[in-house]
């Protein structure tokens, strides 16, 4: 389940981009030692992708490597791991880059683009639908010009996607709490 992108739950169309999703799940679960979606009684670390996204945020993205290697990494290629492993599994299936630049950046022909700050997770969609915010940015249509720039061959603006992501995301939740 951790491994479906989740415009694939909507549209149940597979596309290269939602394999880059996966692929991206995957490197989190190899760097991390962890299965994308934990029984945990911790909410924060139920969604893998969710988890080394918070670490990454707070400085602390090695924190998540596998405690099974006790500290017997390359440092570099275990951030570069992760944060490509972020990028891939990013919510929206635009953002996302193509394996042909995932394999430029695991080959170091290109370096990887720092995520952009406003990289929105499964629970930060889910928690601003809570919210209201769908119905908020509906009746703000001058919000709707700002762009996030994720890397430099992909830009996306958040808030055109935003409510196709919320209605995505709401129908991923949802599937995901009928299997816990």
């Amino acid at each position: 389940m951790g491994y479906l992108a989740p415009e694939l739950i909507c549209t149940g169309k597979a596309t290269p981009l939602t394999d880059v999703f996966a692929f991206g799940v995957f490197l989190l679960k190899v760097a991390c030692g962890r299965r994308p979606i934990n029984g945990s009684k911790d909410i924060t670390e139920l969604v893998l992708v969710e988890w080394v996204l918070e670490h990454h945020c707070n400085g602390s993205i090695l924190d998540v490597v596998d405690p099974r290697l006790m500290g017997n990494f390359n440092t570099e290629e275990a951030t570069l791991l992760l944060k490509l492993g972020l990028l891939c599994s990013y919510p929206s299936a635009n953002a996302r880059p193509s394996m042909r630049k995932v394999m430029q950046y695991l080959d170091h022909d290109q370096s990887i683009p720092d995520l952009a700050a406003t990289y929105m997770s499964y629970g930060t969609i889910a928690m601003m639908e809570n919210e209201g915010f769908n119905s908020y940015m509906m009746s703000c249509p001058s919000l709707n010009t700002s762009i996030c720039v994720v890397s430099s061959e992909s830009t996306v603006s958040i808030f055109e996607e935003g409510r196709r992501m919320l209605v995505m995301y709401s129908s991923f939740f949802a599937l995901l709490l009928m299997f816990l």
